[in-house]
């Protein structure tokens, strides 16, 4: 009976997919044998106060800092809000929209102590972004930063399924002013290991956002295989990055890893990259996880500012190209650790760490998970052959209500949707999306490689390369190039970077077209949106014929 839901809405279980449409979960760690009942707000707030650390700094930001203690106190306040002010049963699903602030995490923890599922959304999303996660959700509570509410109001014209919204940071302070006669103790429901914590929605590479369900068991799986076992980060590290809470990877960078811990976390709204370079020698941070376009961006300043309190670096997110890897090593003496993770994983589950990393690749499966490359008929293939990534673990694909879970999960394996190549070392090495593999006059050409040689050109400060129809070679491989300052688009430079990208790689793979753009569409979490532009060529394949 122990491990009985302790959730009274049963929403979340009975979108689950169904027992034969799951992964194959796999572990023998004795640190993930978890008790049946479990929450993960206790686990990363409640034990840090019974630890000592109550007036520990938790959460450092540019406008002041919050104790553990402050953080358990507000989370508790809000807690009694969404239960007795706002009607919250255990399992309801509460939205909550903000950038990264201490508001935010409390809102976070709060939620879950209630018993409720979080779905934290991106803060530049617009109205009909939100819609289709409100709907399929079923999102009845919010609580949003007043900053951002106007596009919330919008979404509820059409999701009118949300119906009781809080506001916070704003001139009203609506959740403020709740929380002020509320107690700073709160009885944290008794939810179980294998109750829905959180729904997270994918990013948007590909268009159409898919729920993704994660147990409380696996907010704590993330927290011991990557923060604790791949990275090794203790009470005496201040953790700073820039992607959202709303994505798992700033989820577990910021919130998961750092309270694991015991560490402290910096929290920043705004994460340009002089205000990101600022922070990290303002507060001596000791971890930065961000994305490899961020890192890149990042190096034409970097010897302007005291770096020498970090002691390593995370890049995830997306495919970290060569050309970055090595100038960030030369620009600060610290090697990336790269990793690959993906939403329906919740997290990392292949990387490497200092003296295993291997300069190109993403490294090998973390301790917890297996990887292997399965050919087109899912048979597995050997050392040195391209493929399909296929990955197992403790954690894994739990779509809400979605028939592309049938696609995600083979055979017991995830399907990540990336083309890898393994060596005979066990390295994996990134080659492409599925989707971002060319194939012109019969050649397969991985778009990302030529990206990497484009980006050794001085004139190229971001692309993607995507296939573009062509009646003679079926696909041409095409670029869509952002340029530095101080270079300007020209046919010469056309020829340039052609030649350049000739010398580099194989010359079948060079792009027969270049297009200067000002900018590159991306999600809010800084991936290129490449599917963008290859619908793009394809529309306009379309019209010329």
């Amino acid at each position: 009976m122990s491990d009985l839901s302790a959730y009274t809405d049963h929403f979340a279980a009975d979108n689950l997919p169904r027992d034969h449409e799951l992964p194959e979960f796999t572990s023998d760690l004795p640190e993930l044998e978890y008790p049946a009942r479990l929450n993960a707000a206790v686990e990363l707030l409640d034990k840090n106060i019974a630890a000592g650390r109550g007036e520990k700094i938790a959460i450092r930001t540019p406008d002041g800092d919050w104790t553990y203690r402050e953080l358990l106190e507000k989370s508790n306040q809000i807690a009694h809000v969404l239960v007795t002010d706002m009607g919250l049963q255990s399992g309801n699903r509460v939205l909550l929209r903000s950038a990264n602030n201490p508001m935010m995490v409390a809102c976070w923890f709060a939620v879950l102590k209630a018993g409720g599922i979080v779905v934290a959304t991106m803060p530049l999303l617009r109205a009909r972004d939100l819609v289709p996660m409100i709907t399929k959700a079923e999102v009845a509570f919010a609580l949003c930063d007043a900053r951002l509410i106007e596009e919330l109001e919008k979404a509820v014209l059409s999701a009118p399924v949300l119906n009781n919204i809080l506001t916070f940071h704003g001139p009203k302070d609506q959740l403020e002013d709740r929380m002020a006669n509320k107690s700073t103790d709160f009885a944290t429901v008794d939810t179980a290991a294998k109750d829905v914590a959180l729904i997270a929605f994918t990013s948007g590479t590909t268009g159409k956002p898919k729920g993704t369900l994660h147990f409380h068991q696996d907010i704590m799986s993330m927290c011991h295989l990557v923060g604790q076992r791949l990275l090794g980060i203790t009470e005496d590290d201040v953790i700073i990055g820039s992607p959202p809470l709303a994505f798992t990877f700033g989820l577990g960078a910021l919130v998961g890893f750092p309270f694991h811990a015991g560490a402290t976390t910096v929290l920043l709204e705004a994460a340009a990259p002089d205000l990101y370079l600022e922070a990290i020698a303002r507060f001596r941070a000791t971890w930065s996880f961000t994305a490899p376009t961020a890192y890149r961006a990042m190096l034409g300043n970097v010897a302007n500012y005291d770096l020498s309190c970090l002691k390593a670096c995370v890049s995830a997110g997306e495919h970290l190209p060569l050309p970055t890897f090595h100038a960030w090593e030369e620009a600060t003496g610290l090697r990336l650790i790269d990793g690959i993770g993906a939403t329906e994983l919740i997290h990392i589950f292949i990387s490497a760490a200092g003296d295993d990393i291997r300069p190109g690749a993403t490294g090998k499966p973390i301790v917890g998970y297996q990887a292997c490359i399965l050919d087109k008929d899912d048979k597995p293939l050997p050392a040195g052959n391209v493929g399909r990534l296929a990955v197992k673990g403790p954690t894994g694909c739990k779509y809400l209500a979605d028939d592309r879970q049938e696609t995600y999960v083979r055979n017991g394996w995830n399907m990540t949707g990336d083309s890898y190549r393994m060596d005979e070392e066990g390295y994996f090495w990134f080659q492409a999306r599925d989707d971002d593999m060319i194939v012109s006059s019969g050649y397969n050409i991985a778009g990302p490689e030529v990206e990497a040689a484009l980006m050794d050109h001085a004139a190229v400060a971001e692309c993607a390369v995507v296939a573009s129809p062509d009646e003679a070679r079926g696909q041409i491989v095409k670029a869509f190039i952002k340029l530095a300052p101080d270079y300007s688009p020209s046919d010469d430079l056309i020829t340039e970077l052609q030649n350049f990208v000739k010398k580099a790689i194989a010359p079948y793979k060079y792009p027969r077209a270049i297009e200067f753009s000002e900018s590159l569409p991306k999600t809010e979490t800084g991936k290129i949106q490449r599917f963008v532009l290859r619908q793009s060529e394809m529309s306009s394949a379309s019209v010329k014929t």
